[in-house]
């Protein structure tokens, strides 16, 4: 059953978001090629840490990382460690927080030094895809209402969508119910209340839809080998129109400070 949460419960989400996107944004200060994604991932801990929050990815599940850091054509869930990101890399970067019994979570996919052109435009009509799905986030609407809107978004630009992972319900939990696919059907999948918190993430493929696990036990990849996107907010299902705790904003600062694309 999905949860609704009380306005008190909704605001400690939102905190737990800010600081996400925070937290992504001091990321946003280091990225660039030469940089090693596991000094990004003691960079963000310790950023988490210093405001008194746990990592809400470290030790769930076994994982041994405060970031997930996807490059390329690893669609989500790739580990940090030795790897440097390269220029015209794309990285997904998706973290989570756990502050004052909450969670939030967000994902950002990050230019590094310059990207080839099919693949920033792989990158922003992710983030439409993300803009539309939350549009339909609202009491009344059903999951497949949210999938829809993504999906008809992706392959109308020729792109696949991932079917195997999905967006999911946050707060006491980091992954509580509704499941939220990236596709769908108007009208169809579980109904949504207001004081619903949901984290909407379309993954988009270059390519084909199709992905594999690697021996890591953790690393998605597409199939073919192209590249893919991942953008992620956690929103408050409303009447009328969904309201987004999470946020990009700190990051876009960031990336405009040091004169990058975003």
């Amino acid at each position: 059953m999905a949860v609704r949460l009380s306005e008190e419960e909704i605001e400690l989400v939102r905190e737990s978001s800010l600081l996400v996107g925070k937290t992504l944004a001091e990321v946003a200060r280091m990225i660039a090629p030469g940089a090693v994604t596991g000094k990004l991932d003691q960079l963000a801990e310790e950023f988490i840490r210093d405001h008194g929050a746990l990592p809400g990815f470290k030790g769930l599940y076994g994982c041994p990382s405060t970031l997930l850091i996807s490059v390329n054509s690893e669609v989500v869930h790739g580990l940090p460690g030795e790897r440097e990101l390269k220029d015209g890399d794309v990285a997904s970067v998706d973290c989570g927080v756990l502050m004052n019994g909450f969670y939030g979570d967000s994902a950002y996919t990050f230019q590094v030094g310059t990207v080839a052109a099919e693949t920033k435009q792989l990158l922003r009509v992710t983030q439409e895809c993300l803009r539309l799905g939350i549009e339909q986030a609202v009491a009344g609407h059903r999951t497949g209402d949210i999938g829809y809107a993504v999906q008809h978004h992706a392959e109308a630009h020729g792109y696949g969508i991932v079917r195997e992972l999905v967006g999911h319900g946050v707060g006491r939990k980091l992954h509580e119910a509704p499941e939220v696919p990236n596709y769908g059907r108007r009208g169809n999948g579980a109904r949504l209340h207001a004081g619903m918190v949901i984290a909407i993430e379309p993954m988009v493929n270059m390519g084909g839809k199709d992905v594999s696990q690697l021996e890591d036990g953790w690393t998605v990849v597409t199939q073919d080998g192209k590249p893919s996107a991942h953008f992620e907010h956690t929103v408050a299902i409303r009447a009328g129109q969904a309201e987004v705790l999470s946020t990009f904003s700190y990051i876009e600062d960031v990336l405009k400070e040091r004169g990058m694309p975003f």
